[in-house]
């Protein structure tokens, strides 16, 4: 049905706790999905014992120690049992819906790639995974939260074998622009990229960044978040998942024809920004209020701030 892989973070206190939920909430999502943690990070290899998981501890990393997206997603689809496979970080707790929605565009599609939007939740506790009814309350928890994520954060991908090969440029995984970048190169193959937003609860652990000795600053403005952008050739190669190209609904998929107004508003954008920075003068007043309705039906508004 699935392979699932993933690479985490050193297994200590909370991180522990989180990531064992992730994992083990996977292995429950069908009787046929495989699941493979890659890294030799403290803990991986118990977490993988304990779980069932398949350890490949040897992986690729960058000069900085992070392991490469493109190492990892070339021998997860190497070694994977399935022809679907999906990537997710170690802290995103699955249910049955998520198994649901995969089936759903593996019937539809031949090639695919399928993203959505998280919701984060305090979950503070191991789960009582062998209360029937966990799942229920875990989604739950998340709507109560009510704190769901916007296009940007991209937390799974859900592919095809075989539609990601060489041209994965070695990005830090757990940086920035990486997951960008990966939704820009299916539309530029002309793929299928699906969100799953409408069919998904993807629960997000709300977690510290601990793991890195500069903490939040270091994950998203670090070295190698930089060196991530450098990689991924500028921001004209990012998309998020408001991009996609089709959105799964609970009777099917359907085109997303909101995505052609974020073109639209790319073009327009810097357009926009070049009026208001470096032409500021009475003239471009006299415009502005010309162009406000058409402005105001695409979402963009004058404003000093970029």
């Amino acid at each position: 049905m699935l392979t699932i892989f993933t690479t985490a973070k050193p297994f200590r206190e909370h991180i522990s706790i989180i990531q064992r939920n992730a994992l083990k909430s996977w292995t429950l999502l069908h009787p046929d999905v495989e699941v493979m943690l890659f890294g030799d990070d403290p803990g991986s290899a118990e977490a993988s014992r304990d779980l069932g998981l398949r350890h490949e501890p040897q992986i690729d990393r960058t000069e900085f120690g992070s392991i490469r997206v493109d190492a990892m997603f070339a021998k997860a689809q190497q070694l994977a049992r399935h022809k679907t496979l999906c990537y997710i970080n170690c802290d995103i707790l699955l249910t049955a819906d998520f198994a649901t929605a995969v089936r759903a565009v593996q019937s539809a599609r031949s090639e695919f790639l399928i993203v959505g939007r998280r919701w984060d939740t305090d979950i503070r506790e191991p789960i009582n995974f062998a209360n029937p009814q966990w799942a229920d309350l875990a989604r739950q928890q998340a709507r109560a939260a009510h704190h769901q994520r916007d296009e940007w954060w991209i937390d799974y991908f859900v592919f095809s074998r075989g539609l990601y090969g060489p041209e994965v440029p070695p990005f830090a995984i757990g940086r920035t622009t990486w997951d960008d970048w990966l939704i820009w190169n299916i539309i530029h193959k002309k793929k299928p990229v699906i969100d799953a937003t409408r069919s998904v609860i993807a629960i997000h652990q709300n977690h510290d960044y601990g793991h890195h000795p500069k903490g939040e600053q270091g994950v998203w403005r670090g070295e190698e978040a930089a060196r991530n952008v450098r990689l991924a050739g500028g921001w004209s190669h990012l998309r998020t998942i408001a991009d996609a190209t089709e959105i799964l609904h609970l009777n099917g998929l359907r085109p997303n024809s909101g995505r052609h107004w974020l073109s639209v508003r790319r073009v327009l954008d810097p357009i926009r920004r070049w009026f208001l920075f470096r032409a500021w003068n009475p003239a471009w007043f006299f415009v502005l209020d010309l162009t406000r309705p058409v402005r105001n039906a695409l979402g963009l508004r004058a404003s000093k701030k970029s």
